[in-house]
């Protein structure tokens, strides 16, 4: 087990970078009388134990999920998860004795769940040896927490609500309806309600003070990622400029080649506009599926359904076709779809790569199991798992990406058309 005395010893200079430029972060460490540039020390119970505050907890999951999980996780779920299962301390471990397993830090994290998101699920934004300590730096512990979090909510191909996850979260999904986890999801309810009333209340008294995003750190988790240029390639980039109706809409907001801005909602979370997702969805198709008879009005209709436009995707979605990472893996490697490299999760936040895997897996539905399936099989096995579809139904799926689909149909050669392929 490590042992820090400083906030430096266990986070990245960057990061604590960061952490100053918060202001309720900045107000707490220099009333505690750190100093910018000079070592900050973690907080210690009365028994000496490391632990971090309240502010630095919220401060860390707002980062965290800002970076890796954004328009996905709620921070608050973070940290009410953080205060019931290890009190906010550092160096806490429990051995779960019918899961067979310890968990170790903030959010007790098994090393195994860590390595297997990472080696499974894509989750590589810090490396992870299941005999190594890392696991104990607060940021590693709170990305594979919520990076749990996030496959829990759509465990087994379903959509999971938040008692499923938090009671999964603590028992495994075996004991996520067990009266055993009942209590500790009330438990988790209770501090979560308090902590938002903490935060309102301090919200108020903070009101007027300078806020410093968390989005205005260097590099891919921070102000560049705003930009397509950070995310695109510049082939990619070429492609989007060479299209008119995108060319008329960026030049209209201001955009200028190699400082191209996401477009961003009020929670500053990125996505696309129409005319850009049918761009995309255009390209995609004119590139590698022409022969397929994908259309690209299908495909973008899809985004939308998928992602409601986020390009980092929504819920437990990732992405702009929420196109999971061991899919894309199973696309690439498998079904040879490599138009575009897969190594980890982050790569699915690049609008190409997430609609070039969704364009891939649209053409394998539409041959399921060696026969040619109809346009609702594949919309609904698309959007709700091929093992879900009900045919004898009109289902909320096909509904949906019908109403949706006038929305990029030409309107002259599509009207009253309904076809994928």
């Amino acid at each position: 087990m490590p042992s820090f005395r400083y906030w430096d010893d266990c986070v990245d200079p960057e990061d604590m970078k960061v952490m100053w430029l918060i202001p309720e972060v900045n107000k707490e460490w220099i009333d505690a009388g750190e100093k910018m540039g000079e070592k900050v020390h973690i907080s210690r119970d009365p028994d000496g134990e490391p632990y971090l505050t309240q502010t630095e907890m919220q401060a860390i999951a707002k980062i965290t999920v800002d970076r890796h999980f954004n328009s996905q996780l709620d921070p608050n779920m973070i940290c009410a998860l953080c205060e019931i299962v290890s009190d906010r301390k550092l160096f806490i471990e429990q051995y779960e004795k019918k899961l067979k397993e310890t968990r170790i830090g903030i959010m007790q994290v098994a090393p195994e769940t860590a390595d297997w998101l990472s080696r499974e699920m894509g989750y590589r934004a810090y490396e992870i040896d299941i005999n190594s300590n890392v696991l104990y730096r607060p940021f590693v512990n709170v990305y594979f927490g919520a990076a749990y979090i996030k496959w829990l909510s759509s465990c087994d191909g379903k959509e999971r609500n938040e008692e499923f996850v938090i009671r999964a979260y603590k028992g495994g999904k075996k004991k996520a309806t067990h009266k055993s986890t009942q209590i500790y999801f009330q438990r988790y309810m209770s501090v979560k309600e308090s902590l938002a009333f903490q935060r309102d209340n301090e919200t108020r008294q903070l009101a007027g003070a300078v806020s410093n995003s968390t989005t205005a750190t260097p590099g891919k988790s921070g102000e560049e990622w705003a930009f397509w240029d950070a995310r695109v390639s510049i082939e990619d980039m070429e492609t989007m400029w060479n299209t008119p109706e995108v060319v008329r809409e960026w030049a209209k907001s201001g955009e200028r080649r190699g400082r191209v801005r996401f477009s961003l909602d009020a929670h500053k979370r990125p996505y696309l506009s129409r005319v850009e997702v049918k761009a995309i969805a255009g390209i995609i198709i004119d590139r590698h599926f022409s022969s397929r008879g994908v259309k690209a009005a299908a495909l973008a209709a899809l985004a939308e359904v998928t992602s409601m436009r986020f390009v980092n995707g929504v819920r437990a979605r990732t992405g702009l076709l929420g196109i999971d990472y061991p899919t894309a893996l199973w696309l690439y490697n498998d079904r040879g779809y490599r138009a575009y490299k897969i190594i980890s999760v982050d790569d699915l936040c690049n609008p190409f790569v997430s609609m070039y895997f969704g364009a891939a897996y649209l053409a394998y539905l539409a041959e399921y199991e060696g026969r040619q399936r109809s346009y609702e099989f594949i919309v609904q096995a698309f959007l709700g798992g091929p093992e879900n579809v009900n045919l004898q139904e009109t289902g909320p799926h096909w509904t949906k990406f019908k109403d949706t689909l006038r929305f990029y149909e030409d309107s002259k050669k599509d009207q009253g058309s309904c076809s994928i392929l």
